[in-house]
């Protein structure tokens, strides 16, 4: 039996409902408002409201962040306590006002859904050992004494709790009301709670307030010796050496401390150069003295993030297998030879020379032959971490080099960003489209590039906002572009260039086969015994629904025919679907790439040239006609400054060897000639169609066709020389492409046509001139008469249709 505050009788009974309380414990005798929101508490609440006795276990939880604590987190010891008033609130919650009893310890749980209920062992109050009356007397009157200095020393109490003290002379009791009002952390009360005898709880008192004493009289003298001339930096000093002297003294952790503490330890581990250490602990320093919520902590602290996070000394073992090495890259991709025994001569340097500077390679070719995921398959060969940075339209010198970390907002540029992400020294960095760089006020984002592609200057590259060297040595860089041209000549000097040319129709069927065709089954949910595609139709797409150098277009009428069989699939179809060249019209429509532009004769005044574009090689025809005029030259066609002047340079030839070329001379006074290239609404330039105009231009005068089967290709001087031209590889496939075998080129390109394939060679005939004499005799389907030519003809030379070089 306890008594209650109305001074009755009540007698504990062995079940009771339990409420879990938290951030704070209930004595007995304490007389406390509690705020219950929960619906489980609720429920428990009116439980024992529903009883006569109105009488509840109010326990402790461990974690005050637990929503729905567990049986495992609520003390077992606790305090039975009446509910004296309950209110509801509008938000839903209750309101009661609790009195404790006595303590109990909490035997099992009986119950936990919808609330607790407990089956409880009351702890009854341990009686006064006669001999240790005079102890636990000195023990309450100290407890007295230091209870007035704590409210002396500002300790914000109860104003009645002294007045109260004095009427109160179990020991016990004191040790419980001092416990409730000094705002004791839940572990401490807790453990107050849990101590049975009176004397050894009165003691544990005592201990507590003999520190929280020794506290107060610290803070006493930080805040007298702060008073005078206190600015308001002192002031938030003496602020945080007060919480910090608090924490001390009750045992609490620096929280900044602490995390300055971590930053330590992570420099120390990151293996930093020793300059870079060295900057790095001087900002952590200056962190450390600076107020949290100084605007400058949140840069300092994100800084020294980056610098910590940055891979200084993490790196990757470099896979050295170069067999294993081989059969990835040709896994991944079929051909390109050039680029697959470039990584492999790496690989085997690597294998007897330990330290190395990464290469720094540029592929360069038409959009869709697989530049960008040949750097991810060199990654995979090498067993490196694969970093890819888009420079398409990136006019911010900032955007490489970063911002100066004195700015808002400040971040390192994509280098240093692209270092992080790959989380080690030596990844496959990738330069994607550094060709579409641009520049501004902002500065020249091409220029920055300068010092991180250059292998004598990266090894102390300083990004502006980690301001610290960053060797750059270990990593491959790798850049993309479409058009060597936009590149500034220094940034292009500064890497090795590898032309990728575009493919031909017999290596994109071989790639269709092996790479295309499997992919798009699989992301398009069919299986192999589902579809089939036979060759015929894939050639039919190549040839007639598609006219690139890459791959993209192809991959997508590819993704299309999957997607029209995998309907079929979906709508109930079992048997496998064979897709021939018939199947695949009806799938993909009409075909725009049938070759009725063809010519279907020798035509005069029509000659086939070929031109070089950025996405691979293309065949260009050109017309020439004469009027009545005055002598005049005409071009059309959208026709740039340089294709113009050599279209001037033919004229000029052709006039002054009128005579040789059998014809009139005065015809130029009463004539105009009109040079088009069709298809005018696509801008041309370069000098390479010399020839081919030269060619159409003699053919209209003298009346003599030109050979519908042969494409040519060579810039002409006013003296009738052939010279030089680019993209060879890429005219000739365009030529193959278009059925055309044999090619007229410049004699000094002879060393280009080792860049073709000796599959694709054999399939060409090359014709290399040195004058415009030995082109017409190749290119005219009838020679040009010896007596009105003027001059003795050359050796006779064997005829097109061969195979190799003809001479």
């Amino acid at each position: 039996m306890v008594t209650n505050y109305d001074g009755e009788q009540v007698e504990i009974p062995e079940t009771l409902p339990m409420l879990p309380v938290r951030d704070i414990v209930v004595f007995p005798y304490m007389i406390i408002p509690l705020f219950v929101g929960r619906d489980s508490s609720i429920k428990s609440v009116e439980e024992a409201l529903s009883r006569s006795d109105r009488l509840i276990l109010l326990a402790s939880q461990k974690d005050i962040s637990d929503e729905h604590p567990a049986p495992e987190g609520i003390y077992k010891t606790g305090t039975v306590a009446m509910i004296m008033r309950m209110r509801k609130l509008p938000d839903g919650r209750i309101k009661i006002l609790t009195q404790g009893l006595c303590k109990a310890n909490i035997q099992e749980f009986t119950q936990t859904n919808p609330f607790f209920e407990t089956k409880i062992e009351r702890i009854p109050e341990i009686e006064m050992n006669p001999e240790g009356i005079s102890v636990s007397e000195a023990l309450m009157r100290s407890v007295r004494e230091q209870l007035e200095k704590v409210i002396g020393l500002g300790k914000v109490l109860s104003p009645d709790i002294l007045m109260v003290l004095d009427d109160i002379h179990d020991p016990g009791r004191l040790a419980d009301l001092v416990a409730s009002n000094l705002g004791l952390k839940v572990s401490d009360a807790q453990g107050i709670l849990e101590t049975h005898e009176p004397v050894v709880r009165l003691q544990k008192i005592h201990e507590i307030l003999t520190k929280e004493i020794e506290v107060l009289s610290i803070q006493a003298k930080i805040r007298s010796s702060a008073k005078e001339e206190m600015t308001k930096s002192q002031k938030e000093y003496f602020l945080r050496e007060q919480i910090r002297a608090i924490k001390n003294e009750l045992g609490d952790t620096d929280q900044k401390g602490e995390e300055i503490g971590e930053l330590k330890e992570k420099v120390a581990t990151c293996k930093m150069p020793q300059e870079v250490e060295q900057e790095c602990l001087k900002q952590l320093g200056r962190l450390e003295r600076m107020h949290p919520d100084a605007s400058e902590a949140s840069m300092l602290r994100t800084y020294i993030d980056w610098l910590v996070e940055t891979p200084w000394s993490k790196h990757t073992v470099d896979n050295l297998d170069l067999a294993r090495a081989k059969g990835i890259l040709d896994e991944d991709h079929y051909n390109l030879s050039k680029i697959k025994e470039r990584v492999i001569e790496y690989l085997a340097v690597r294998k007897l020379k330990d330290k190395m500077k990464g290469p720094i390679l540029c592929f360069a070719g038409p959009p869709g032959v697989g530049k960008t995921s040949l750097g991810r398959s060199i990654a995979r060969a090498l067993g490196r971490e694969f970093v890819r940075v888009s420079l398409g339209g990136v006019k911010d010198e900032a955007e490489i080099r970063g911002h100066r970390r004195t700015y808002v907002g400040a971040l390192p540029g994509r280098i240093i960003q692209g270092m992080k992400q790959a989380g080690t020294n030596n990844p496959i960095f990738v330069l994607d489209e550094i060709d579409k760089l641009g520049s501004d006020f902002r500065g020249d984002p091409s220029a920055a590039l300068l010092e991180v592609l250059d292998p004598e200057q990266n090894y102390s590259f300083r990004d502006h906002y980690l301001n610290v060297p960053f060797d750059l040595t270990n990593v491959m860089f790798i850049a993309t572009c479409n058009v060597l041209e936009n590149i500034p000549s220094a940034l292009r000097d500064r890497m090795e260039v590898i032309n990728l040319a575009g493919y031909t129709e017999e290596e994109k069927f071989f790639i269709s086969k092996k790479y295309l065709i499997p992919k798009q089954t699989t992301e398009n949910g069919l299986k192999p015994d589902q579809i089939q595609i036979t060759d015929d139709s894939v050639r039919t797409v190549i040839s007639q629904y598609t006219r690139e150098a890459g791959l993209r277009n192809l991959e997508r009428l590819m993704a299309t025919v999957c997607r029209k069989v995998a309907r079929g699939v979906a709508e109930g179809k079992k048997e496998k679907t064979v897709v021939d060249s018939e199947m695949t019209r009806k799938f993909l429509g009409p075909a725009p790439f049938i070759r009725e532009d063809e010519q279907d004769k020798d035509e005069v005044g029509i000659a086939t040239g070929l031109a070089w574009t950025s996405v691979g090689g293309e065949i260009l025809y050109v017309e020439t006609t004469t009027m009545k005029g005055k002598g005049g030259l005409v071009l059309t066609g959208q026709l740039g400054d340089v294709m113009k002047e050599s279209g001037m340079a033919a004229l000029g030839l052709i006039r002054s060897r009128a005579k040789d070329f059998g014809i009139d001379e005065d015809f130029f006074a009463e004539h105009d000639i009109h040079v088009h290239f069709p298809q005018g609404g696509i801008p041309k330039d370069g000098p390479s169609a010399g020839i081919t105009m030269a060619s159409a231009m003699i053919s209209k005068l003298t009346g003599i066709p030109i050979r519908k089967d042969v494409a040519m290709t060579g810039e002409i001087t006013l003296t009738g020389r052939v010279l030089p031209i680019g993209g060879l590889k890429e005219k000739a496939l365009a030529a193959m492409r278009h059925g055309i075998k044999v090619i007229v080129i410049p004699d000094r390109n002879k060393k280009d046509l080792e860049d073709i394939p000796e599959e694709f060679r054999d399939k060409l005939t090359f014709i290399p001139v040195k004058t415009i004499d030995e082109v017409l005799d190749v290119v005219l389907v009838d020679k040009i008469s010896e007596e009105t030519r003027g001059y003795k003809p050359p050796a006779p030379r064997k005829k097109p249709g061969g195979r190799g070089l003809a001479a």
